[in-house]
């Protein structure tokens, strides 16, 4: 059992509440089409164009799992059968990412999901929730889940729950502060205070 109360974090990291939510059926029966000019298309991307892809998705938000593993790790993910990338482009640029994780046996992650902050507000997040509903329960799964932490875009816990997930359970996670490392510029995540 944790003990209440305040809690010292260790320089060098930064805590983050973290939300686990999940659905046991689509909520998004049906499919919405995305805004003119903007697509969706399953690929396998090469190691550097995925990185570049999440790095610009999720630097405002401290995402570094997929900057910090070894290129070959990361290709075997990406290229297994258990796994979907949804890349999602304006036009040419890749501008989003729908990232699904089959791996465990009757459930589906959804492992990221995310557009540029710049092509926000376009209409794209609701077809690309549509899309990933559509695409997990295609398969035998009883369960899709996500987790969101209190260091995302503060629209993200809504729009998860508006998408039908259901909150079940929080922790709190502890981690070094990927800006320290390198990984991302000391400027990126400035609503994150770094404590070194």
């Amino acid at each position: 059992m944790i003990a209440e109360g305040m809690h010292a974090i260790p320089p060098g990291h930064v805590p983050a509440v973290v939300t686990y939510l999940q659905m046991a059926a689509p909520a998004m029966a049906d499919a919405k089409d995305f805004p003119a000019g903007i697509t969706a298309m399953r690929e396998t991307p090469d190691i550097s164009s995925y990185r570049a892809l999440f790095r610009a998705v999720g630097a405002p938000w401290l995402w570094s799992s997929r900057l910090e593993i070894e290129s070959a790790q990361l290709a075997q993910i990406l290229q297994r059968d258990t796994t979907e990338v949804w890349v999602i482009r304006q036009g040419d640029t890749p501008i989003g990412l729908v990232e699904l994780d089959f791996q465990d046996s009757g459930d589906c992650e959804l492992a990221y999901f995310g557009i540029m902050k710049e092509a926000t507000g376009q209409g794209i997040g609701g077809p690309m929730m549509a899309l990933a509903q559509s695409r997990a329960f295609a398969r035998a799964i009883t369960r899709f889940y996500v987790h969101t932490c209190n260091w995302d875009d503060p629209r993200a816990l809504g729009f998860y729950q508006k998408a039908g997930f259901v909150p079940y359970k929080m922790m709190v996670e502890v981690f070094p502060d990927p800006r320290l490392d390198g990984i991302h510029p000391m400027k990126i995540a400035p609503h994150v205070p770094c404590l070194t």
